[in-house]
């Protein structure tokens, strides 16, 4: 056989859990056709050299929010330079399709202001199908899988007041489900700490999640408080399995605040015993102590109904401003843990709510009201306030795999700008180097949750190992080099250390260079041949 690419001389971390051993790696057609030692002389076009590094399968992040990024920047480096050959978009319920006949486009598109960095994409899609086919249109560098996101099913049908749908209206929000189901996307997400999804009730969750099980698809949940109410949280999507018996998967599970830390323990129990009544139930992730949000996520549900416009013109009453600065007075996150990441006003970005309080003469409330009456959704966050102990009893946890919740940047176009989390640049890196150096996971480990761990997930079948008949998604490291550079206040950098990121068989990063390929597919749920591209 005449291969198109051998990898040589590396120890092969399969994916699947097992220690290394050392193997070449042969891929023909864009598929790894064997595992094992080949002649010095073998026959392919192309030779790596992967000699005292580690050769692992490519990287499923199943939490991204990369949904229009991509369509800006198809390349994805900030995702492909780390090792990540698949992404999973359409999470906390932030997706962008399908969009109901009557829907509010500009108010839903406000609404998700968090995904949109780039103002000149255009929305030129209706269904799920169609957002899918402009994600395939635009080539990208690595494979796309998609959730539905909750938000623009209920905001397009039911709109962005505090109400549930009417039984024609839930109707049609099911049908418009289960038509993107059937489009290829993987599963649904749900965000309920995000308006309108503030405002959705059990009957509408459980009615959700029965079409997604339906279709033998994931229901992904952005738990509906992660501080003094995260148990509560825990416990709704619990229920919400238990109902319907849909596969579910907790979102980023961890406790803000100093007063909540320990909390994951026990949400780690109560899923134990879901998971030992027979439910389907699984965590993911990240490996940093601070999160990224909008900061419209700190306002009361009921400050947010309306949509964009309604929640700023809201900011502007005076019997509203003081009912928020009553709820702020008992928050478990201080203003000097949260600090601006993204705004239109590049003067407040990298700067804590408290800091610009002090510069401004004022107090952190009124700093924070006046940029969300300016920027509304527009204006972003990074928050800490949580807990190392928190943090390791996640990612130690059997059900846990990884999840940047980053998204694909481009660090030179217009998707790059501003202070991004860094773990959009470097999650796995990070993981793989400090997280298996302090002992929290073994690197086999480590690199199951980041593989096929996640991609079974996503009811990706078809790449996560290193075997023979799985899509050749590769990724070469140099362990003792391997280091995430993106820091909160120099994110924009790439790692070091992933020397080479196979996508399909076609080399795109190489030498830790991005190639210009973009051989990416987009993954449809349902296809006979999910790698194909669509």
């Amino acid at each position: 056989m005449t291969l198109d690419l051998l990898i040589t001389g590396g120890t092969v971390v399969d994916g699947t859990g097992a220690d290394g051993v050392r193997a070449d790696v042969a891929v023909a057609g864009g598929v790894i056709v064997a595992v094992g030692q080949y002649p010095v002389e073998a026959d392919a076009a192309r030779i790596v050299d992967a000699t005292g590094k580690v050769v692992c399968p490519g990287f499923v992040d199943l939490h991204t929010h990369s949904d229009l990024t991509l369509l800006s920047a198809p390349e994805g480096r900030s995702a492909v330079h780390q090792g990540v050959t698949t992404t999973v978009i359409g999470n906390c319920g932030l997706g962008v399709a399908p969009l109901a006949a009557g829907a509010d486009v500009g108010g839903v598109r406000a609404a998700v202001g968090y995904l949109d960095l780039d103002p000149s994409v255009d929305w030129t899609w209706r269904s799920y199908g169609d957002y899918l086919d402009a994600v395939a249109a635009t080539r990208p560098s690595l494979n796309v899988a998609g959730l539905v996101g909750h938000l623009p099913l209920h905001a397009g049908v039911v709109g962005f007041d505090d109400r549930g749908p009417t039984p024609h209206e839930l109707d049609e929000m099911t049908s418009l489900l289960a038509d993107a189901l059937d489009a290829g996307a993987v599963g649904l997400s749900t965000g309920l700490m995000y308006a309108p999804l503030t405002f959705a009730r059990r009957a509408e969750l459980v009615a959700l999640a029965e079409v997604v099980a339906a279709h033998d698809a994931l229901f992904a949940w952005h738990l509906r408080d992660y501080a003094d109410e995260v148990l509560p949280a825990v416990r709704e999507a619990l229920d919400i399995a238990a109902a319907t018996g849909v596969r579910t998967q907790l979102s980023h599970l961890t406790a803000v605040g100093r007063r909540n830390w320990g909390s994951v323990a026990t949400a780690l129990d109560l899923i134990e015993a879901a998971r030992d009544d027979g439910l389907d139930v699984a965590v993911d992730m990240y490996p940093y102590l601070a999160g990224n949000a909008p900061l419209a996520q700190r306002l009361p549900a009921w400050a947010q109904a309306g949509g964009d416009a309604a929640m700023r013109a809201r900011l502007a009453d005076p019997g509203a401003v003081a009912r928020i600065r009553e709820a702020w007075a008992g928050d478990a996150l201080g203003w000097d843990e949260i600090t601006v990441n993204s705004a239109p006003d590049a003067a407040v970005v990298g700067y804590t709510v408290t800091k610009l309080a002090a510069d401004r003469g004022t107090d952190p409330d009124t700093v924070a009201l006046d940029l969300l009456a300016r920027f509304g959704n527009a204006v972003s966050m990074v928050a800490g306030g949580r807990d190392a102990g928190d943090l390791r009893a996640v990612l130690t946890h059997p059900a846990s795999v990884i999840g940047s919740d980053g998204q694909a940047l481009d660090v030179d176009g217009p998707t790059g700008q501003g202070m991004p989390h860094p773990r959009s640049y470097g999650t796995y890196p990070r993981l793989l180097s400090e997280h298996v150096a302090d002992g929290t996971l073994t690197l086999p480990e480590a690199i199951r949750k980041c593989t096929s761990g996640a991609a079974r997930r996503a009811g990706i079948t078809d790449r996560g190992t290193i075997t023979a008949g799985q899509a050749a998604d590769i990724v070469v490291i140099d362990v003792g080099r391997l280091a995430d550079r993106a820091t909160f206040a120099d994110p924009r950098q790439y790692p070091a250390g992933v020397d080479a990121v196979i996508v399909n068989g076609e080399p795109t990063i190489v030498y830790g260079q991005h190639t210009g390929a973009r051989a990416g597919h987009v993954l449809r749920a349902g296809t006979k041949d999910k790698g194909q591209r669509s």
